[in-house]
């Protein structure tokens, strides 16, 4: 049966909280997953991602990539039958900005630090 090959997915946010779960096909691109994630963003929080570079999936330690299928993101689906997967979301810091103090300042800024990394 069709249903027998989706593979169920709930979203684990920062603040613990879940969306979902839900069904999906393993034909289903990172990019939808983060669509989705978008569209159903909890209204009561009071920051959420904007657009889906603001998102970053994390399975089992690996960062999905948007071009990427669920299939090819190679989900542990095996080790869990009939289970749901839990995917971490991540939300990219915002910049600061220059006019702006709500948001952290870079903390290289505040020290002169120029370090680089090799």
């Amino acid at each position: 049966m069709a249903g027998e090959d989706l593979i169920e997915l709930k979203f684990r946010l920062a603040d613990g909280t879940d969306i979902g779960p839900s069904k999906y096909s393993p034909a289903t691109s990172v990019l939808t997953l983060k669509e989705k994630i978008i569209s159903q963003w909890p209204k009561d929080k009071e920051t959420g991602p904007k657009t889906v570079n603001d998102v970053k999936l994390i399975n089992a330690g690996k960062i999905l990539e948007n071009n990427r299928t669920l299939a090819e993101s190679r989900l542990p689906v095996s080790e869990l039958p009939g289970g749901v997967i839990t995917m971490h979301v991540v939300l990219r810091h915002l910049m600061p900005d220059k006019n702006s103090d709500k948001l952290h300042k870079d903390p290289s800024k505040k020290t002169g630090c120029s370090c680089s990394i090799l």
